[in-house]
């Protein structure tokens, strides 16, 4: 039986590093979501196309495709905690760039395509680090719990984020600071707190690869991922389900033409599904899955998708947020999961690398699924691309159920219990042939 006393409640905050870590990722996430949110109507005001909107997610994801191996290998091979920093330092001037853009009076979206492709850049080496980070910051029995605090601090965050940037974003203000830039000010001071919490943190990781630079390091994290099928499964499921059922991208659309509710309501559209995913991550702190995590996954991906129709069909701006509060609510059943499998089948030597290909999987599923989006809003309109997208999710989760039978299988989230399933399966799959 597992041990409750290790796996739930708030064991990982007696970790003081742990407390700064989260306390500057809540900071710098809010940032980063009204960021976003700024962008987003920005863009729309800009264009009014939905095309555009699309491009926006794509020019993010691109860095992270670009530089997946060299991203994981930094990971591996330098202090994790300089890399986190000197990557956002990029980022704090990515967003000043952003305000004097706003500031000046920006009529062009290309200067803001240039600045997302280096926010991308940033992003695409600091996700690995800091994915790779977190075993760091706590002992590995309060490993999960901390994960899942994680992932409840990520969408406190993510409530916090786009609500704050659609108040600040209409603000009576007047002059230049009105709009986009009071945004992009206010990202930028929790981009300096991040910067301050890091560098007050104690923990030094060091360099864990300890072998010289060679092809065969720089790959070892694509080949483990794919010959591991239990991780595979887990970060291809969530790959394809959010891929075709994401509509982040489109919500500006929605808010404005179709719901007629603005940018505070965009804000609350974007902040329903952090907003149902906040209240499964608190439940899960304090009741974590024991047992058929796998099972579990499956079944919270398929609500995931039917979620994403309603919101497709929905008129009402009230029955649009509760079907974005069951996207997010499902959806986090599944980051728990996946992110667990992800640190907990992996070697420590190895986390950086593998940590690159589940953030390539990740930003695809994002960004490129912003793009996604876009497009096929731009062929067939907005609607339909949000339900057929829920279509394609419930597609994807069925086949992934028959694809995948590891991960399927996989039980309880100890690297002992997933290690096992994985050895089965195979076992199982030698004896048939």
């Amino acid at each position: 039986m597992p041990d409750r006393s290790t796996s739930s409640g708030a064991a990982a905050f007696l970790s003081r590093d742990f407390r700064r870590y989260q306390l500057a990722r809540v900071l710098v996430i809010i940032g980063a979501e009204a960021q976003a949110l700024a962008i987003a109507w920005l863009v729309y005001q800009i264009t009014h196309s939905a095309l555009y909107l699309g491009y926006t997610g794509l020019v993010l994801f691109l860095p992270g495709l670009f530089f997946l191996l060299p991203a994981g290998h930094v990971a591996d091979r330098f202090d994790r905690r300089h890399v986190i920093l000197v990557c956002y330092t990029l980022q704090t001037f990515c967003t000043l760039a952003l305000f004097l853009f706003a500031w000046n009076g920006l009529r062009a979206v290309w200067p803001i395509f240039v600045v997302l492709f280096l926010v991308g850049s940033g992003r695409a080496f600091s996700g690995p680090a800091s994915a790779a980070f977190i075993p760091h910051l706590v002992p590995q029995k309060h490993f999960v719990n901390a994960v899942t605090w994680g992932a409840t601090i990520f969408q406190i965050a993510n409530v916090a984020g786009p609500s704050l940037g659609g108040v600040l974003y209409t603000l009576p203000l007047r002059g230049r600071l009105a709009g986009a830039g009071i945004v992009f000010l206010f990202s930028l001071a929790t981009l300096l707190a991040f910067l301050s919490l890091i560098l007050s943190l104690h923990v030094r990781p060091g360099r864990m690869e300890k072998r010289d630079t060679s092809v065969e390091v720089l790959l070892a994290g694509v080949r483990y991922v794919w010959k591991t099928q239990i991780l595979l499964g887990a970060i291809s499921l969530d790959l394809f389900a959010v891929l075709l059922g994401g509509a982040v991208a489109l919500m500006p659309i929605f808010a404005k033409d179709i719901l007629q509710a603005g940018p505070r309501g965009l804000g609350l559209l974007r902040a329903a599904p952090a907003i149902g995913a906040l209240a499964v991550s608190m439940w899960l702190t304090w009741r974590p899955i024991q047992r058929r995590a796998g099972n579990k996954m499956f079944v919270c991906v398929g609500i995931f998708g039917v979620a994403t129709i309603i919101f497709g069909l929905s008129r009402s701006l009230l029955l649009s947020l509760i079907a974005l509060f069951f996207v997010g609510a499902s959806d986090m059943v599944s980051v728990v999961i996946r992110s667990a499998v992800l640190q907990l089948a992996t070697p420590p030597a190895m986390r950086g690398r593998v940590s690159a290909v589940y953030s390539l999987f990740v930003n695809a599923s994002n960004e490129l699924g912003e793009f996604e989006s876009g497009l096929t809003a731009a062929w067939w309109g907005a609607v339909r691309a949000v339900v057929y997208g829920g279509i394609g999710s419930l597609a994807v989760t069925g086949l992934w159920s028959v694809f995948f039978p590891k991960l399927r299988g996989a039980d309880e989230l100890t690297p002992e219990s997933l290690m096992e399933v994985e050895l089965e399966q195979s076992v199982q799959e030698i004896s048939q042939r």
